[in-house]
């Protein structure tokens, strides 16, 4: 089960209402990360090239005529007379129709999935705009149809609302701080703070046995974050690390230290933290509760850190849970030397949550009566939500490995051209200057791509200066000495850069990305939760109460009847008829429980988590760039200051 690898899908679907297109590619299938599916058999393959898109739309608008509006909306993206523009300039064109972004994002999939867009691109992406906008089917087909019959749509768009495009090219750098305006904060809520749903409420031990029907309260008016204050500002962190491999050729695993705050660092192999999470989804079939990255015969080094971030995106998960956070099993995982030896001098408790906890009639009230309509709005979003995150995360790892290759390789598969009004190459590359890149050339075979390396390019430097170090002429030399300190100043400033892009590469696969991961995770749990609802909270109240009538009227027949052995054979009925009350009792309970526990699932972890995990990481992540920019800014102001005086004659 776990080695079976995932079967290749193709992008796109009409089961959404869209139409073919000619693009069969995922465009995000440049990604060097799309190739690696971290729970499959497969070794982990090399990052695949990426090639450039064959011209497939050549015969779609064929000799057509041009709509006006078609030009118009070109001139206004392509501002530099090149050609081609890029595909922020095309969304934000596209913007102008007032089309859903996701409709958005779909036409400029269909049309390109490379970093520029040419002008016959760029016209099929406003007649699919002008076809979603009539509201017939969207497909690069029905473009071609109308072509055909020289008649394309004409899309209607507002390109008077176009903004400047603020390209960090034309912008000099004592105004790269802009003013955004003021912070974004969530208005204040209307509704009282105290939360009559707080977790430690689930600790009764009183016994619900009313066979009553159940009545809820009025349709939920009341929400509160349900934690305590600054709760996510106190959250608990796990860090894992690998320890290497231990076993027998036949019988290898990989062994993970766990750290935390709780103690001492401890150590556990993989099936141990299979048989945490068996237990605390048994004993918490209603909580959301992350699944575990799964097992590979034979791992390499790519899927062993893949699976290190995902047991470490799980445990620090549990451990913020309100609830599974107290959870004893979990408390001996993170603190017991020997989880093995432990558990076979202990016994575990696999019984349900319901089991032990019970909901007062005052907390039942609480529970919204129209639950089933806000988990059904809640499950209809996610599996968009989880496919939406899924690509955010693909779309991260290629950034973060296209700025990974600039500060260690430009590999040939990510040469780049530049626009006619820059530079062919820049010698000292910049995060700037992949922004102005576009499509790969499958031309260039310059040597200077190959070595792009600002490693490389200090050492090589180095070299020049040491050289250099004494002039021909075999006494002091002003001038070669000025040249050769400036070398080095470009030496040093070069190795500061590089050291700035390996830091901040890290940082966004380590924090940036995780974060992304963390929320996908969330939607993730979330559907597994409704999983487990939709299969464990099925029972038979219904039959054991057709059964408690039944006996009833059978032991009034004996009553009745008054036969030899009445009195036995009455008692035995009635001992089964309080049995099977019992139960029922004992179910309408869990029922009860059941919906509790979805309603804190819903409002207090779910409500909170999404909101608060996105907050953070955008602070973060714009805490991060502009430290980034600043250090970036810093550095080479401070290479202009050093070689500003280096001697010319």
């Amino acid at each position: 089960m776990f080695n079976a690898p995932r079967p290749a899908q193709r992008y796109g679907s009409t089961s959404n209402g869209f139409g073919g297109s000619f693009v069969a590619e995922n465009p995000l299938s440049a990604s060097v990360y799309d190739g690696l599916d971290p729970w499959s058999a497969a070794p982990t393959p090399s990052p695949p090239p990426i090639s450039s898109l064959p011209s497939t739309f050549s015969s779609v608008i064929a000799d057509a005529s041009i709509p006006a509006i078609y030009h118009k909306a070109f001139s206004a993206a392509d501002t530099s007379n090149s050609g081609e523009t890029s595909v922020n300039a095309l969304s934000r064109v596209l913007a102008t129709s007032s089309l859903p972004a996701a409709t958005v994002d779909r036409i400029v999939n269909l049309v390109s999935s490379r970093p520029r867009v040419s002008k016959l691109e760029f016209y099929i992406a406003l007649a699919l705009v002008a076809l979603a906008q009539s509201g017939r089917d969207i497909s690069i087909e029905q473009v071609a149809a109308a072509a055909s019959q020289n008649n394309l749509p004409e899309p209607s768009l507002n390109l008077e609302s176009l903004q400047p495009s603020t390209s960090a090219f034309t912008t000099p750098y004592p105004n790269y701080r802009q003013n955004s305006g003021p912070p974004l904060r969530s208005p204040a809520p209307a509704y009282a703070s105290e939360d009559p749903w707080s977790a430690s409420r689930f600790g009764g031990a009183g016994e619900y046995n009313d066979t009553r029907t159940i009545v809820n309260g009025a349709p939920s008016t009341v929400s509160g974050s349900g934690l305590p204050k600054d709760w996510w500002k106190k959250q608990e962190a796990v860090n894992i690390a690998i320890q290497g491999q231990q076993g027998f050729i036949l019988n290898r695993y990989t062994v993970y230290e766990i750290s935390t705050d709780r103690g001492a660092a401890v150590h556990r192999r993989y099936s141990e933290f299979v048989f945490l999470w068996d237990c605390l989804v048994r004993r918490y079939p209603f909580r959301l509760l992350p699944a575990l990255p799964p097992k590979r015969v034979q791992p390499d080094e790519a899927f062993l850190e893949q699976r290190r971030k995902g047991l470490i995106r799980f445990l620090n998960f549990v451990i913020n849970h309100p609830v599974i956070k107290e959870d004893g099993l979990l408390a001996v995982f993170l603190t017991e030397p020997s989880l093995e030896t432990w558990r076979k001098h202990s016994s575990v408790s696999l019984d349900e949550e319901s089991v032990s906890k019970r909901i007062d009639h005052v907390e039942e009230m609480t529970i919204p009566s129209d639950l089933e309509e806000k988990l059904t709005s809640v499950r209809s979003k996610i599996s968009p939500l989880i496919e939406q995150w899924q690509r955010i995360c693909i779309l991260a790892e290629r950034i973060i490995k296209r700025r990974e290759a600039a500060a260690v390789r430009i590999p040939s598969s990510l040469r780049r051209t530049y626009l006619p009004a820059h530079f062919a190459f820049s010698l000292f590359p910049s995060p700037l200057s992949s922004a102005a890149s576009t499509h790969t050339s499958d031309s260039d075979t310059s040597a200077f791509y190959e070595q792009a390396d600002i490693a490389r390019l200090t050492n090589v430097l180095k070299v020049v200066a040491e050289v250099n170090e004494t002039c021909w002429r075999g006494d002091d030399c002003e001038l070669c000495d000025g040249v050769r300190q400036g070398v080095g100043q470009v030496a040093t400033h070069m190795q500061r850069q590089s050291d700035m892009l390996e830091q901040q590469t890290r940082t966004l696969l380590y924090r940036t990305l995780e974060s992304l991961k963390s929320q996908r995770d969330l939607y993730m749990a979330m559907r597994d939760l409704f999983i487990r609802h939709d299969r464990l909270s099925v029972d038979n109240v219904e039959r054991l109460k057709k059964r408690v009538d039944t006996n009833s009227l059978k032991m009034e027949g004996i009553k009745a009847a008054q036969k030899d052995g009445w009195q036995e054979e009455a008692d035995r009925i009635i001992g089964i008829i309080e049995k099977d009350q019992a139960t029922i009792a004992s179910l309408l309970s869990r029922r009860v429980f059941i919906r509790a526990s979805m309603w804190h699932e819903l409002r207090v972890v779910l409500h909170n988590r999404e909101n608060a995990l996105i907050t953070q990481a955008v602070q973060a992540f714009a805490r991060d760039e502009q430290s980034f920019t600043d250090s970036v800014l810093a550095n080479w102001i401070s290479l202009g200051n050093a070689v500003e005086g280096m001697p010319f004659e």
